[in-house]
């Protein structure tokens, strides 16, 4: 770090391979004034890679976009498990064929994060706004477990599925999954965008807490079930990321290295390229990991919080989307000034009645 301290070591490369998809999710990560622009080569990829590795990072996730739309990513992947990685790819599972799995089987890739939107056919098409889309990942599904790979599911939870917890825990049990992720929508990019039709009431909030809680105690040691509530829903802000700059880093397509993945939502602040620094750079040294490392930047009421170095303050991105200021405490958290923006952004879209911070429900 600038200071001179020890940077603290990363965990995990998050590897946005490419921002190209098939689908046209109202969720969507990718970033909304998105219009093209160039992708690492694979050689390029491969050097992001061993140098993560170098700094301590034990996993690489393989993201988009969707990212089967690159060729390379077997290749990528055996770089990844050459350097002593556990491989994560994240996919809708569009465009998996019978040879492409058996590539990233031989490969070496530890475990497959395939996305649906919904147990029912019509309903999930209607989300990804894809037709014939639930059909090509189950299709996804036989293939990965024919394999031998590890299959975990995620599913995107907001107001028109949320409902329907019930159906998809059983859908992703009869799938054979070993973890199911309910991932309550998190409002940055297209989500924001899209925010007042996403969000669930607070009933529909209440009703899934229980469901996933049973789910989670039935099925252990069989499928994992990890249901976090939604930010808009909470009290206190999560330590978005384990803390910026601490243990994860992301490379966009075009190489811009990222302490989380819609940090880009934040004005003003600068992000550097592999082309021209250093993964260790960047890590180490540069102005937008060590912007808000740590907790000497905050302002109160963070600064004399005694959860400071237990939630750090928040998420930056979402400070920054909702109070236009990223140094602001997470609106979120019910100590925050601007907190109401949140209880406001719930109450225009529900009966909002009387309301009350839930903690997380985890057992």
């Amino acid at each position: 770090m600038r200071d001179g301290t020890l940077a603290p070591r990363p965990y995990a490369l998050l590897a946005e391979l490419t921002y190209r998809c098939p689908l046209h999710c109202p969720y969507c990560s990718n970033p909304v004034g998105l219009a093209g622009g160039r992708e690492l080569d694979t050689d390029q990829w491969a050097r992001v890679i061993r140098e993560a590795a170098s700094l301590g990072a034990l996993q690489v996730g393989f993201s988009g976009g969707e990212p089967l739309q690159r060729k390379d990513l077997g290749r990528l992947v055996q770089v990844a498990r050459d350097a002593g990685m556990y491989t994560n790819l994240i996919t809708s599972g569009l465009g998996l064929t019978e040879t492409y799995t058996v590539q990233l089987a031989d490969s070496g890739l530890d475990n497959i994060q395939l996305s649906f939107q919904a147990a029912e056919g019509e309903l999930a098409d209607q989300i990804a706004g894809v037709r014939n889309a639930h059909k090509q990942k189950l299709r996804a599904v036989e293939l990965i477990r024919e394999s031998g790979i590890a299959l975990s599911l995620n599913v995107v939870l907001h107001r028109f599925n949320i409902d329907r917890l019930d159906r998809i825990i059983d859908f992703a049990e009869n799938l054979g999954a070993t973890r199911l992720e309910l991932a309550n929508t998190q409002y940055y990019g297209w989500a924001f965008r899209n925010r007042s039709t996403l969000i669930p009431t607070p009933g529909q909030v209440e009703a899934a807490i229980p469901v996933a809680r049973a789910a989670r105690r039935r099925l252990k040691g069989v499928m994992e079930v990890l249901f976090v509530l939604p930010d808009y829903f909470m009290g206190r802000p999560k330590p978005c990321m384990n803390g910026w700059g601490r243990r994860h880093l992301t490379v966009s397509p075009s190489g811009f290295v990222l302490p989380c993945p819609t940090a880009w939502e934040i004005p003003g602040l600068a992000f550097d390229n592999v082309d021209e620094r250093s993964l260790t750079w960047i890590w180490e040294t540069s102005e937008s990991f060590n912007r808000f490392r740590g907790t000497e930047w905050m302002p109160e009421p963070c600064r004399s919080c005694p959860q400071r170095e237990v939630d750090f303050g928040g998420c930056r991105c979402q400070a920054a989307l909702l109070t236009g200021d990223p140094i602001n405490t997470d609106p979120v958290c019910e100590f925050s000034p601007h907190h109401s923006l949140v209880r406001e952004a719930v109450e225009r879209g529900s009966d909002f009645g009387n309301w009350v911070p839930r903690q997380n429900p985890e057992d």
